[in-house]
């Protein structure tokens, strides 16, 4: 699912370097920064005025540089249920990944820096948040993966490639396309996760989030 107009989109970052250049690249893709924050409390305040389509926010902002990104993330979330958020990281951090998604995580996402450089990328992971998807970056899925112990010790090298793309929020033909695979070969990779990661079928239909998350939420 994406989203085809242009959005209004409240940026915090404190390098103004890389937010100025975040704003031309909005800019050029047809959308609109209205709130441009160098904190957390200029972000509360900013969306409080502007009501945003979208959000984007590091994660580690002043005064400490610790986590007042994530914080005003998760605040704003609590006070205008639903509202996008995308959140940029310089590193994989598991805490932050799993208090940021905690049970709800249509119209979130969790992306690397590095991965803004990728413009195509980056630009699709507005456009699918902004539309209530779900993007974790397959860095941080590969990376928090290899830590894990059980249950995902338990997926093939073939499943974790599934279920990182799964986390990139790609339909099983997207994921057929990109690893060359048949959709039957998609269906079952994707059958055996749910199975390994003890994810039964629920009404919602949600366990290709659950699946993603399984990992996220562990201690």
């Amino acid at each position: 699912m994406h989203a085809d107009r242009p959005l209004r989109i409240a940026l915090a970052e404190d390098s103004v370097l890389l937010r100025e250049g975040l704003v031309a690249l909005l800019q050029r893709f047809g959308h609109s920064v209205v709130v441009t924050a160098g904190d957390a409390e200029q972000l509360l305040r900013g969306v409080e005025d502007s009501d945003p389509d979208l959000v984007i926010s590091d994660v580690r902002m002043p005064p400490a540089f610790s986590d007042e990104g994530l914080r005003a993330a998760i605040a704003l979330r609590r006070l205008r249920p639903g509202l996008p958020v995308l959140v940029l990281s310089q590193y994989v951090q598991q805490t932050y990944a799993a208090e940021l998604f905690g049970s709800d995580a249509e119209g979130l996402g969790y992306l690397l820096k590095d991965r803004v450089g990728r413009i195509a990328e980056f630009t699709d992971a507005v456009a699918r948040v902004a539309a209530g998807g779900t993007v974790v970056d397959p860095e941080v899925v590969r990376q928090m993966l290899d830590r894990r112990r059980n249950p995902l010790h338990r997926l093939t090298t073939r499943e974790r490639e599934v279920l990182a793309l799964m986390a990139e929020g790609r339909s099983n033909t997207e994921i057929t396309r990109r690893l060359t695979i048949t959709d039957a070969a998609v269906a079952k990779h994707i059958g055996n996760v749910f199975l390994k990661l003890d994810l039964p079928p629920t009404e919602e239909g949600h366990r290709r989030v659950l699946a993603v998350l399984a990992f996220l939420r562990e201690p």
